[in-house]
């Protein structure tokens, strides 16, 4: 007997999460469908005209929003930042530089180097065991 294998899919919002992608933003067709593994790694490879504008001027989701300013999900929405964004109010945002923007970078600054040296201090523990 031969088993039959079948195609994984994924909801649109999924789809849309692991394309980095607003998913208001995208096609009807895509929002009311359901996506197989084989469609995304299509999109990836040879994204069409709608997600190449996506991906390039937004809205971008919170995420995308959040990486491209330097800070975290939790300090956007402390900034009062709810929605998506396009690139142009993403730059504005940076060009302004408002009083919470520089506020959240500092924050992302000190937990990026507390992360990092958390990550020595384990290292430099894990490297004593070995030898010890």
């Amino acid at each position: 007997m031969k088993s039959q294998q079948s195609t994984q899919t994924m909801k649109p919002a999924t789809a849309a999460k692991k394309l980095g992608v607003y998913l208001p933003a995208t096609p009807a067709s895509f929002q009311e469908g359901v996506v197989s593994r084989a469609d995304l790694n299509e999109l990836q490879a040879n994204p069409p005209e709608w997600l190449r504008e996506l991906r390039s001027n937004g809205p971008h989701p919170r995420p995308v929003v959040a990486a491209k300013l330097g800070v975290s999900i939790a300090g956007l929405a402390r900034g009062g930042v709810t929605e998506a964004l396009t690139t142009e109010q993403i730059e504005a945002l940076k060009q302004e530089q408002p009083e919470w923007l520089e506020k959240e970078r500092a924050t992302q600054a000190e937990v990026r180097k507390e992360a990092a040296r958390i990550k020595n201090l384990k290292q430099e523990k894990e490297s004593g065991a070995e030898r010890g």
